[in-house]
């Protein structure tokens, strides 16, 4: 049996927490790693619950089966039953461990490139904290048996997820709609197409393939912009609808195969909710709070641990005790809100939905789920436009003219970001030289996550370093998307120099 010092393993590894999980490269994610992390994750939980079971799930890249099974022998070596859930969306078994009142270990690299994966973990009562991160870094555990055969796979997970949707929405709610599916490696794509069709929906697949695709929403990929405007002229779609890898952030088109920003997704399925407050990371767009639509809107550092954390703190400033029933009455055909708890979301620039409160709408419930989910959002905004009789794109006609972009500059080391983020916030001449819009003054700067910085003419350039992968992420807004998206490029062609 051999002991293993967490944090000496994680610098030797190279296996660290970043935004979300542990990741690393899939050569680094040895049995014995993975193995660690699971006994690690289980000796903290141990410390506050009792644990005799623990849901287990993981994505489509091929990597994972090994890793998935490295921790499961983890798990059976501690004592505890191994609840397989299979290859599932990561909202999926999550929301199957809430319902179960267990913990949950999900492998998955979610949108991160090929050569990498990762760990996801939850507690019985939700998505681990940075302080539950520290105290598995602070463990010290004992690995012996790192091998072994995965159980049968358990379907409740996806059955209950499926059901979820089916149950909150309307029977045959999207009748009469033509949707396409961009399947591509998402572990989302068939659990997708059963809930659309089991509203009603017309549905085509699109781009199914077996080899992993690593679709990051916040930075969709030239050739998947045009695949959407040649499919939607081909096939007439009302929306085309897709995920990242592991099924936690939306990727939704309007009916010209166009795709929209993650936080605008966001935006209009807390609106559909009636949600009195949100929790967005800084990155988000400003439309949030210049729609008017919320009583109030918190920006937090960029992470859903950081938005989960929010929704917490949202009224109190400390944690809230389990967020409970926002019920939501019916008259006169409107949502009219009853003064309980607040009804609390929050979202993610790269469109990750997070629901933390209950929701009662015309009769419909819903319950909390406070982790990135990407189907609420995509049906939401299909819903908004469905109850307003417009196509998808008239949606963002009542919204504040604020468009957002993003991109990033792959294989840039880390530690380089952060010399440059450093730069940049001691020299203004530095951020004149790499960031000002022309003959634009910088207004104000926020350093609550990497460096944002908004100008005098209203447009504002945001640099970060990835906390998943070495790369450093652009993110702009301006009066167009085209403006934005100019500024992007531009910052980011300077920097790369």
């Amino acid at each position: 049996m051999k002991t293993i010092i967490i944090r000496e393993m994680m610098q030797r590894s190279g296996v660290a927490f970043g935004t979300s999980g542990a990741r690393g490269l899939v050569n680094q994610m040895t049995d014995e790693v993975c193995a660690a992390y699971a006994a690690a994750f289980l000796s903290v939980l141990r410390q506050s619950f009792t644990i005799t079971r623990v849901a287990l799930g993981m994505d489509l890249r091929p990597s994972s089966p090994r890793i998935v099974a490295a921790c499961a022998a983890a798990l059976r070596e501690a004592g505890v039953k191994v609840d397989f859930c299979g290859a599932l969306p990561t909202p999926a078994l999550a929301l199957y461990a809430q319902n179960e009142g267990i913990p949950a270990i999900v492998v998955t690299g979610s949108h991160i490139p090929f050569d990498r994966n990762g760990i996801k973990f939850y507690r019985p009562d939700g998505e681990i904290s940075k302080a539950d991160e520290l105290a598995i870094g602070d463990a010290t555990v004992k690995i012996d048996q790192i091998t072994g055969d995965l159980p049968e796979i358990n379907p409740a997970a996806i059955s209950q997820f499926v059901q979820r949707y089916l149950n909150f929405f309307p029977p045959q709610y999207f009748a009469g709609m033509h949707l396409g599916v961009y399947e591509h490696s998402s572990v989302a794509r068939d659990v997708i197409r059963t809930i659309i069709e089991g509203l009603g929906a017309k549905v085509t697949s699109l781009g199914r393939t077996e080899e992993f695709v690593p679709i990051d929403t916040e930075a969709v990929a030239e050739v998947d912009i045009q695949r959407g405007k040649d499919w939607a002229a081909e096939h007439h779609f009302d929306a085309i609808i897709s995920t990242d890898g592991d099924g936690d952030r939306p990727l939704i088109s309007d009916e010209t195969g166009t795709w929209l920003r993650g936080d605008i997704v966001g935006l209009i399925c807390a609106r559909y909710l009636k949600a009195d407050k949100v929790v967005v990371p800084v990155s988000c767009n400003t439309a949030i709070e210049l729609c008017g639509a919320f009583g109030q809107v918190v920006r937090t550092r960029i992470g859903s641990p950081y938005v989960i954390a929010g929704m917490q703190e949202i009224n109190t400033g400390s944690e809230l005790p389990p967020l409970q029933s926002s019920p939501v009455n019916e008259g006169g055909g409107e949502r009219e809100k009853q003064l309980t708890i607040p009804a609390i979301v929050g979202f993610e620039a790269n469109g990750g939905f997070l629901v933390g409160s209950s929701f009662t709408l015309d009769g419909r419930h819903l319950d909390p789920l406070p982790t990135r989910d990407s189907i609420l959002p995509a049906l939401a905004v299909l819903a908004a436009a469905r109850e307003a009789g417009v196509k998808v794109s008239d949606l963002m006609h009542d919204l504040p003219k604020r468009y957002t972009a993003s991109d990033r500059l792959q294989n840039f080391p880390t530690e380089t970001s952060r010399q440059l983020i450093m730069e940049l916030t001691r020299d203004p001449q530095a951020v004149i030289r790499y960031l000002a819009p022309d003959h634009a003054q910088p207004l104000d700067c926020n350093t609550t996550d990497g460096l944002r910085i908004r100008f005098d003419n209203g447009e504002i350039v945001h640099l970060r370093p990835s906390g998943n992968a070495p790369e450093l992420r652009c993110y702009c807004e301006a009066a167009s998307d085209t403006r934005a998206m100019q500024l992007v490029q531009s910052v980011l062609a300077k920097i790369s120099v």
